[in-house]
């Protein structure tokens, strides 16, 4: 089963419920639903996740938290997916969002010279801006939606092998 493998990599409960950052939801946190582990919450957890890590937002990790408590997804995963988008994944994730905001909005691309820096960055923070929040928006709902698809198809997959095993166990 899915649940098997989740279990090995997800975080403990004890070291999500303390995080320093994710204190300020309270008691809300505490909730036991939050921490199941079913297709519903892992489904909704994986379009969290995968939504808030194209967000261009700091701390990442407690929008993910909050969303999973409002839409009662696994919290723990909803905000271990979040750590994809990390230093070394987020340049090209968001260069990617800006290209394809630029494709959207039809603008040309600014090209680097020399490379991207953080001078360049905040040099034409006004031209990159728009695509980028627009690029990331769509890549967002497009990676959430994808995500919640995948695990539900993938989940229920493995649901239907396992009866099937289980039927060829019992005609023999």
């Amino acid at each position: 089963m899915p649940k098997r493998l989740l279990k090995r990599f997800m975080p403990h409960a004890h070291h999500v419920k303390n995080h320093k950052h994710l204190r300020l939801f309270g008691k809300l946190i505490h909730d036991p639903n939050l921490w199941h582990l079913n297709r519903y919450s892992v489904s909704r957890a994986f379009a969290i996740g995968f939504f808030t890590m194209f967000l261009p937002l700091p701390f990442q990790m407690i929008v993910a938290a909050g969303l999973a408590i409002i839409g009662r997804a696994n919290l723990p995963l909803s905000v271990a997916l979040v750590w994809i988008s990390n230093p070394f994944t987020m340049p090209a994730m968001f260069y990617f969002a800006y290209k394809v905001g630029t494709l959207i909005l039809q603008v040309p691309a600014a090209p680097p010279n020399g490379g991207i820096s953080f001078a360049w960055v905040l040099e034409r923070i006004a031209n990159i801006w728009p695509p980028l929040l627009l690029g990331s928006l769509v890549c967002a709902i497009t990676s959430a939606g994808l995500g919640y698809l995948i695990i539900r198809l993938f989940w229920r997959y493995r649901i239907i092998s396992h009866w099937r095993a289980r039927q060829l166990r019992r005609a023999k």
